[in-house]
């Protein structure tokens, strides 16, 4: 018993098994935040626009207790396609805040004065008698 027990506490360790953790926590986060903007940001101007238009009730029967709700699925599609751009919508702005922030990080180091160790001053200077003989 003692085995498996090693065993799972090596398993529950790895560093890949702590990462998926964290990345469903991340995940579960994020879309509560994807779901606030649909639901609380985009869909009440959508609302406006198409004036309340609801399609769930659209049915195609086949029989009196067998039916197609093809409005439901034309709903869940047009969510879909409104998570999938808020989430696109997302991504670009905090692609474009890391790419703002790597080029002032890039232009900060650029801009550090490179101060030379005693042993490249050393280095160099072997160099330029080297290259005097």
């Amino acid at each position: 018993m003692s085995g498996i027990v090693d065993e799972f506490k090596k398993f529950a360790m790895k560093g890949n098994v702590v990462d998926l953790a964290v990345g469903v926590i991340i995940g579960g986060a994020f879309g509560k935040i994807v779901a606030s903007l649909v639901e609380d940001v985009i869909m009440p101007p959508l609302g406006v626009l198409i004036q309340g238009i609801d399609f769930s009730n659209i049915k195609i029967r086949l029989t009196d207790s067998a039916s197609i709700h093809i409005g439901k699925f034309i709903n869940q599609s047009i969510n879909f396609v409104l998570v999938a751009f808020a989430v696109f919508l997302l991504v670009k702005a905090i692609n474009a805040a890391r790419e703002r922030f790597e080029e002032r990080e890039a232009a900060a180091e650029a801009a550090k004065p490179t101060v030379k160790t005693r042993q490249e001053e050393l280095l160099e200077e072997i160099r330029d008698l080297l290259k005097k003989r």
